[in-house]
């Protein structure tokens, strides 16, 4: 057959001529299509939507040499599109390319080879197929090859492989540190970089440090830094010298060659930011042993840190600041770094970047920790009112440890007082809302640092910080868990916060989790408890018990045992039910009704009122259900010296309220005012004078218990005692007052519950020990101890406390021995 020549113009033709059986004409297609595909993405999507890839795949393994070449130059060059990676992947060219790849193949296979593998070698599956097809030993041996280009594509894929810890472990295994350590010396930049960048990821192995120090390869990197020339490879090398102090074998061979001075003079001249970040992120690394904190500290890296704070780049100050937290463990360091770099660091926390604010309060907080002297330096810099604005900073972190500073200020009373004038309480509540679970640990521990003072639970409980903490008691994370227990238990220490936090819930969840064995902890028993003793009426009506430590105070009520998950309803909620027959509300307040001034939301013309010449000051009776006035006002009038008749004229214009003007006083905004008991005030009064004159607790505890028999209806006979109609005398007292509660002081037929709880006030009131329990049947009994008289021919023996019942209702002033058939009788019947 003649030979032929055909010119082609379309990329389709040169595609149907990868099927010839003829070489040359194989030869020329590869060619064409190699420089077809160089051109630009678009030609290689061409290329593979004509199929071209199918028949190059068949020609990489042809016999003859030049087809071979050219038909790898077309994968080589196409492989840098993902599509064409795809179908690769598919083609499983892998295992073809690695095979040519031996010694003997033509460099220009080895080039293409290699930069086709590099390619592919960014896919996951496809560096477990390398890896397993016993590709990494031919690419370690290419990083000896003449041409530059095999080397720098075969230094990119081991890069890439030995991302993979078991890469790197078979890498170093095959002796891969000697031929990168030589190609640090290549006079191309790029081939540099990649070795250094395969030294970096490589020498995060142990194994591979210690062989990298046994040949030489810390000098090597130690020169290039000396070297001006090689700058561009400074920040590469402090990256793997960063690894590399992290061993601290390694980091002592620095140490006595003189080598770690050298690194750190390097550091304190460069002005460079890359190199001085780098550095700084080495240091941080390195800084994880207590043993290389030590040969640091040592080598006074402390005042290289310093240096670098004062530096214009906010990432070398973030980066600076990280390590110093890091060196903070270190004692000896931290005493150094706390005098100079805390005004630096408070400086820092007005900075506009949040990542620079973020490092310098966590490095605050490093150096707070547990150092009275850092904590006094971080007052004395001003840095109080920087870390409370921290505390609304938009990084989680940056809050965080802005809290934990705060908390390590506040051991110090002088900080404390000073951190509290600046509002933290009110500066709390936005980190309580954080969903982020280290923030809430962190806030939550600052509240119970900081709720030990009254004033500063009033600001919570008034910024509406309560509702968020009791939030944090239903956290899945222990810390935080843990923490809110805390802050509750110490919020709970007065009244009014502990019964806010009863109505938010706290109460209902404490008992949830203690009956969790995996959720409850030590700070959760405790705080229900001091709940509980802070708000005598809830525990009283949940356990129906209260100790000789839980003394009654003003406030006090009963309305009986509430039952498991029923809502405890305050005294204010209580008074506005209407008046029902159920169980009457026992309520206790021996406090004179203070003189109320007259709030600004009243209506103008009862405001109006008080202005009467003469200064008349006026006195609004409120009844104890808070909804009206009653009918009478009463004007007390200071007659002038003079003006006396004049004044006193005036005066009776205004003495009487009528009905409609009673009805237009607006007392929306008014605060509901419990009712006054005068009477229980007498029976306090009456019993002091007659009880504190006698001479032993027994007397005083039978003279008690016959004072309130008497003012309760007396004794009563056992088999009288369903006649004792205190039911209907109760009934009564409810529709005269048109409430439910009742003052203690106005019951005059009262049964065991009235009595016991009327002993437990007076008791309390006079400084007689009891305990008060609720019993079935509307029982209930004081408990007191009492010591024994010693028997005859035993003087002076001191006999342990025996625990007596006090007996109220049938021989009044009885003491009957707990424990007893007679003492199992009276809490029955």
């Amino acid at each position: 057959f003649e030979p032929l020549l055909i010119e082609s113009k379309t990329p389709e033709t040169v595609v149907l001529m990868l099927s010839s059986p003829e070489t040359e004409v194989l030869t020329k297609a590869c060619d064409a299509l190699y420089k077809f595909a160089s051109k630009d993405d678009k030609n290689k999507v061409t290329l593979l939507g004509l199929g071209a890839l199918e028949h190059l795949y068949k020609l990489i393994s042809h016999e003859h040499p030049i087809v071979r070449r050219n038909a790898i130059m077309v994968f080589g060059i196409m492989a840098s599109n993902h599509e064409v990676k795809k179908l690769l992947r598919e083609l499983d060219v892998t295992n073809p390319l690695i095979s040519q790849l031996a010694p003997e193949e033509d460099v220009v296979i080895h080039e293409f080879a290699t930069l086709c593998l590099a390619h592919m070698a960014v896919e996951c599956t496809t560096k477990v197929k390398i890896f397993e097809q016993g590709g990494l030993e031919p690419l370690i041996r290419l990083l000896g090859s003449p041409d530059p280009d095999v080397q720098k594509n075969s230094l990119e894929c081991i890069y890439l492989l030995v991302q993979d810890f078991q890469n790197r472990a078979a890498a170093s295994e095959l002796n891969v540190i000697s031929p990168l350590l030589e190609l640090l010396e290549s006079e191309y930049p790029v081939i540099q970089l990649l070795a250094l960048q395969t030294l970096e990821v490589i020498s995060k192995d142990r194994e591979t440090r210690i062989i990298l120090g046994e040949k030489n390869g810390l000098d090597c990197l130690l020169k290039i830094l000396e070297t001006d020339e090689l700058s561009d490879l400074h920040v590469g090398t402090l990256a793997v010298l960063g690894n590399c102090l992290q061993d601290v074998h390694i980091l002592q061979l620095i140490q006595q060659t003189g080598g770690l001075k050298k690194l750190l003079s390097l550091l304190g001249v460069s002005t460079v930011p890359d190199i001085q970040k780098n550095a700084a992120k080495a240091i941080t690394k390195a800084a994880c042993d207590s043993e290389i904190r030590k040969i640091l500290n040592e080598e006074e890296v402390e005042k290289c840190l310093l240096s670098l704070l004062e530096t214009d780049n906010d990432e070398v100050k973030v980066a600076a600041s990280q390590a110093i937290s890091a060196m903070c463990e270190n004692v000896d360091s931290k005493c150094v770094l706390g005098p100079q770099g805390i005004p630096q660091l408070v400086q820092l926390l007005s900075s506009d970047n949040e990542e620079v604010k973020e490092a310098a309060v966590t490095a605050l907080a490093s150096l707070t920790e547990a150092s009275h002297s850092n904590a006094s330096a971080v007052a004395e810099a001003e840095g109080i009112e920087p870390l409370v604005n921290t505390l609304s900073a938009q990084r989680d972190g940056a809050i965080a440890n802005a809290v934990a500073v705060l908390t390590n200020l506040a051991r110090q009373e002088s900080s404390r007082v000073s951190i509290q004038s600046h509002g933290i309480m009110s500066a709390l509540v936005e980190p309580l809302h954080s969903t982020n679970s280290h923030v809430q640990s962190k806030a939550a521990f600052a509240v119970a640092a900081f709720g030990c003072d009254a004033v500063a639970r009033t600001e919570l409980r008034n910024a509406g910080g309560l509702g968020p903490l009791v939030g944090l008691l239903h956290s899945k994370n222990e810390e935080v868990r843990r923490n809110a227990c805390w802050a509750v238990m110490v919020c709970a220490s007065d009244e009014l916060t502990a019964v806010e936090l009863c109505r938010l819930g706290a109460l209902d969840i404490l008992e949830e989790i203690n009956l969790s064995t995996k959720r409850k902890n030590k700070f959760s028993e405790v705080a229900l408890e001091k709940l509980l003793d802070n708000n005598l009426s809830q525990k009283y009506s949940r356990l129906g018990y209260l100790s000789s430590s839980n003394i009654i105070t003003n406030g006090f009520y009963d309305c009986g045992q509430i039952k498991p998950g029923a809502k405890f309803l305050s005294l204010e909620e209580l008074s506005m039910q209407e008046l029902t027959d159920r169980r009457a509300i026992i309520f206790i307040n021996a406090k004179p009704q203070e003189e109320e001034k007259i709030s600004p939301t009243f209506h103008p013309s009862l405001i109006n009122l008080c202005k009467c010449p003469g200064g008349a000051l006026l006195y609004l009776n409120l009844n104890f259900r808070g909804y009206s006035i009653l009918n009478k006002c009463v004007f007390l009038f200071y007659v002038r010296k003079g003006k006396g008749k004049k004044e006193e004229e005036k005066a009776k214009e205004v003495t009487d309220i009528t009905p409609k003007d009673q009805e237009e006083i607006n007392l929306e905004n008014s605060l509901w005012l419990p009712p006054s008991d005068i009477i229980l005030m007498d029976y306090i009064n009456e019993a002091a004078k007659a009880i504190l004159p006698l001479t032993t607790t027994r007397k005083q505890v039978v003279a008690l218990a016959q004072f309130v028999a008497d003012r309760m209806g007396g004794s009563i006979e056992r088999d009288k005692l369903h006649d004792f109609s205190w039911e209907l005398h109760i009934s009564e007292i409810e529709f005269e007052l048109k409430c439910n509660i009742v003052p203690i002081g106005k019951i005059k037929k009262g049964t065991f519950y009235h009595r016991a709880l009327l002993f437990k006030v007076i008791a309390d009131r006079i400084g007689i020990g009891c305990s008060l329990v609720r019993g079935n049947y509307n029982r209930a009994w004081n408990e007191v101890k009492l010591v024994d008289d010693p028997p005859k021919g035993t003087a002076g023996l001191l006999l342990p406390p025996q625990e007596y019942i006090v007996d109220l209702m049938f021989e009044p002033g009885f003491l009957i021995k707990q424990g007893s058939a007679k003492a199992d009788q009276y809490k029955r019947i």
